[in-house]
């Protein structure tokens, strides 16, 4: 009850900006808002719900189209007047298809470094189970997790090469090979990025 009770709701006529974040990315995917019965069903369901001000309802995102966000956490700012909900978005949070409601043309810009992160795992993802002829990363699948680790210890390889002959250029090029075949690694075994964030972020707490 202290994130109801700490809202200065007055000063938000009973509305409540929440700006939504996709947890794993950070990418900001949406702006809804929430009135009292809106954040309550929210914590108490873990499905982000908002007050709709043209239907003038309650609205569960993804009612309809079964493209729900799954609750996070939830931060009330220094003013006491917006949320940031962390969500783990379940499909496109955009009506028009689109992760985010901010670029309906996603290709016309360059995402933020995690974000292409985020959406170069998603495409890895979608590559398991393909035909090993369709693409590189299919037939890498295909060959199996012996292969996949052994590209991993190649590229890792040619990384500590690149960096002792001094080639800068090469050594960025290299390391972007260790990192997708490492991420490749990571799906072959359902795991992602952000499990190894977990880990790093759990070492940096302990110190």
């Amino acid at each position: 009850m202290s994130l109801l009770t700490n809202i200065n709701w007055e000063k938000v006529a009973g509305l409540i900006p929440a700006i939504v974040q996709d947890y794993a990315s950070g990418q900001v995917l949406m702006l809804g808002y929430m009135n009292e019965d809106a954040l309550q069903k929210t914590l108490d369901t873990k499905q982000v719900t908002f007050w709709s001000r043209t239907k003038e309802r309650l609205w569960t995102k993804g009612e309809t189209s079964g493209n729900v966000l799954q609750l996070k956490s939830i931060q009330l700012d220094c003013d006491q007047d917006t949320l940031l909900v962390q969500v783990d978005p379940i499909g496109p949070t955009c009506h028009l298809n689109t992760t985010t409601c901010f670029d309906s043309d996603e290709s016309s810009a360059q995402p933020p470094s995690l974000v292409f992160l985020h959406q170069l795992e998603q495409l890895l993802a979608s590559r398991k189970g393909a035909d090993p002829e369709s693409s590189y990363t299919a037939s890498l699948y295909a060959r199996g997790t012996k292969r996949i680790s052994q590209k991993v210890g190649e590229e890792g390889v040619e990384v500590a090469l690149a960096a002792t002959s001094g080639d800068k250029a090469e050594l960025v090029c290299e390391s972007a090979d260790l990192i997708y075949h490492l991420l490749v690694l990571l799906q072959d075994q359902g795991l992602s990025l952000s499990d190894v964030i977990d880990k790093l972020q759990e070492r940096h707490n302990k110190k």
